[in-house]
């Protein structure tokens, strides 16, 4: 089923307070880590704002993880199958990206498969991640053209074309033409 911006809202705040306890980080003091002003923080945490893939982002490099690990809160074993309408999804309110987790969460697996729709003329921009300098992403486009600037490189990207690239030097996502595009995003997550 899919979730409610509400629900997602709630769950998103849920997560970010869990994790920054778990860590035993006080919201100042995420707040200096990531960027992100104590403000906003609590605000994500209570559900009453909704968090930029920027702002998401820099948070999760603070918090030591990537937005698959962040959005893969699933326990133990999971089932191996996961429907479509059974799969997370998460719109970034700046951009309108939509992000779906197709890969099904809690199998242990190493490997997240991630299903996007970025809206015409589009753009996001990442500052440095840190965090993920250690984990690596296909990015493989089924429909439209993307521009993706990893390092000091732009690469443009046109349907069946796939760029290989480490996480941590991803710059920026864009869609310079006037139609949607559609990607799935292989991440590699690394040792667990």
């Amino acid at each position: 089923m899919e979730n409610t911006e509400e629900e997602l809202a709630r769950s998103i705040g849920t997560r970010v307070r869990t994790l920054r306890s778990e860590r035993g980080l006080t919201l100042d003091q995420l707040a200096e880590m990531s960027g992100v002003s104590r403000a906003m923080i609590s605000r994500i945490e209570r559900a009453e704002a909704s968090p930029t893939a920027v702002l998401l982002a820099r948070l999760c490099s603070a918090l030591g993880l990537s937005l698959s690990v962040f959005f893969d809160t699933a326990g133990d074993a999971s089932e191996p199958l996961a429907r479509r309408v059974d799969q997370p999804i998460w719109r970034d309110p700046e951009s309108g990206y939509l992000r779906r987790t197709v890969a099904p969460t809690g199998t242990g697996a190493r490997v997240d498969v991630v299903e996007v729709e970025f809206p015409p003329a589009a753009e996001v921009r990442f500052g440095s991640q840190p965090a993920s300098r250690t984990q690596w992403q296909h990015v493989w486009l089924f429909e439209g053209e993307m521009e993706l600037t990893v390092g000091e490189r732009t690469y443009r990207l046109a349907a069946g074309d796939c760029l290989h690239m480490n996480v941590g030097e991803v710059h920026a996502f864009r869609n310079p033409t006037d139609k949607p595009a559609r990607y799935a995003v292989v991440i590699d997550l690394g040792p667990r």
